[in-house]
Order: structure tokens, then sequence, then C-alpha cells
């Protein structure tokens, strides 16, 4: 069985919205499937965003972020949900990666910088589900998919991260039934911790 993160990065720490109903459709599968799965909610989260490339480089991360390290090493498999805002992920979700995703977490201490070797995440699988209020073929046509493959080849993948899947889902489009029939998507998805 697999440990199995998901990381929610809508920017509404209330919750409710339909990412949150995907989390929980994924979790409940998940866990009757045998796997073991914890949260980490990003807006619920306190860390200050980084401002300059020495913080990046040799800063403390604070408390949220180490311990959101150490979930992260502790999983198998990160599932990330998020709205798709002005072509993007939302900010609070970048500001999140950039805390999490430094170099001496993702890369090996003991290698010279710059040799892009000793990826301390090899072997994690990542899934990255996408809701957009456009038609998904229209994102994928005219923004031809940047942000999301910039967020697969340049975050993911860089850090080690293979297989890295993609779910795009435009919720307005089929109304509820469509909605309902992501949901039962989600199950599959969370029973196989894929």
């Amino acid at each position: 069985m697999s440990r199995v993160l998901i990381i929610q990065g809508h920017p509404d720490p209330a919750g409710g919205h339909y990412g949150h109903a995907l989390a929980d459709a994924y979790t409940e599968a998940a866990r009757a499937a045998g796997h073991e799965v914890t949260h980490i909610a990003v807006a619920r989260l306190e860390f200050p965003w980084l401002k300059g490339e020495d913080e990046f480089e040799k800063g403390e991360p604070p408390p949220a972020i180490q311990e959101s390290q150490g979930a992260i090493e502790a999983a198998d498999h990160l599932v990330f949900i998020y709205p798709l805002w002005l072509g993007d992920m939302p900010a609070i979700l970048k500001a999140f990666l950039e805390q999490v995703f430094r170099p001496g977490f993702v890369t090996d201490p003991e290698k010279e910088p710059g040799t892009f070797g000793g990826r301390r995440l090899k072997g994690k699988s990542a899934r990255l589900i996408v809701t957009m209020g456009m038609p998904v073929f229209f994102y994928r046509l005219v923004y031809r998919a940047h942000s999301l493959k910039s967020f697969r080849r340049n975050i993911l993948r860089f850090c080690g991260f293979k297989p890295v899947r993609t779910t795009l889902i435009s919720i307005s489009m089929g109304g509820e039934k469509a909605r309902e029939k992501w949901l039962q998507r989600m199950h599959a998805l969370g029973k196989a911790a894929r």
C-alpha cells in the first residue's frame, strides 16, 4: 500500500470548493483501499513569502514548511489539487512551492551547486489535478497549458518525481452530471493511489 500526500492548493482556507470535494473523494477511496493518506491545506499554513536568493538558498525554512517537507519525504505519491487562476496556479501555492523545494531539500547538499545531482525526491510519483472555468481544450490549445507544463517539468521532474500525471477538469462544462462523474473518477484514482 502507498503513502499518499494530498496538497490542497486552493487559496480559500474555509474550504467548501469543488477542489475540496475532489480531495475528499480521492481520500475516501484511497483509505478504503488501504492506502495511508495525509493532507496539507496550503491556505491554512503560516509562512512568509521568500524575498530573495540568499533567503531561498541559505535561510531556515519556517516550522510549517519543515513539517511539509517531512510529509513530502514520507510520501510515495503526491496529489496537488488547485484551481487555475489567471492562467496559473494561485500565488499562495507558488509561494509554498518556493519555500518547500529549496536546494538543500530537493538535491543532495553534499553535491557541488549547479551540478543538478543527487535528487533526494527521486522515486516518488505525482498527480496534478487542476480545475478551471474554461474548456480544457481551450486551455491546451490557446494557452498551450504553459503553467502546467512548467510545474511538471521545471519543478516536479527536476526534483525527481516520475511519473507525473495530470487531470484537467473544466467546472463550467457539463453541469452537475459532469461534476459527479469527476468525483467518481477521483474514487478510481484514489483506489489505485495514482
